[in-house]
């Protein structure tokens, strides 16, 4: 299984402008390395090393116990800023605000997510999808398909606790 070490930004050498580069794939350490790095928020993610953030017990129970988090609670649930959503546990970027939509499930609904970044299983109850981070495989939530809500037919139904936000440069 893949994860990601998190550095602060200072740690970049001095020729490199972290404000420019963040929430955004940042290949030039590919050139260098032979790894991909990924600036998430004030941290710079490497696929090289195996550790995660350190997660509340709350976190925990959703993103690695599998649990579900109370309809209509989360922070993301009524939340319509533009920017990118990525994993809580490893920092990845999962889905962007654009593909957000109103299903008025309870949790926030998607119907696209960033290319890669998450992976479908079968749910242990045998008869819904689950949704992980294709990263560190952290629990999402579930995908629905078929329901009609937009025009892509598809629902990403996501426990706001599983994610951060990142804000585009333009929302204040």
């Amino acid at each position: 299984m893949m994860s990601i070490n998190f550095e602060k930004q200072s740690t970049l050498d001095e020729t490199s402008n972290p404000e420019s580069i963040k929430g955004r794939q940042c290949i030039t350490d590919w050139f260098f390395t032979g790894h991909s790095m990924v600036v998430i928020g004030d941290f710079l993610a490497s696929k090289e090393k195996q550790e995660y953030r350190k997660l509340t017990k709350e976190e925990e129970e959703i993103i690695v116990d599998k649990g579900t988090e109370a309809p209509f609670t989360g922070e993301y649930y009524a939340f319509w800023k533009r920017g990118t959503y990525a994993c809580k546990r490893c920092g990845a970027a999962l889905y962007r605000s654009e593909s957000k939509f109103e299903a008025d499930c309870g949790w926030p609904s998607f119907d696209d997510e960033i290319p890669g970044a998450v992976k479908r299983l079968p749910d242990a109850d045998g008869v819904r999808t689950e949704i992980q981070c294709a990263n560190c495989g952290a629990h999402l939530g579930h995908v629905f398909l078929g329901e009609g809500f937009t025009k892509k037919n598809v629902r990403h139904c996501v426990n706001s606790i599983s994610m951060d936000f990142i804000p585009d440069k333009s929302e204040p």
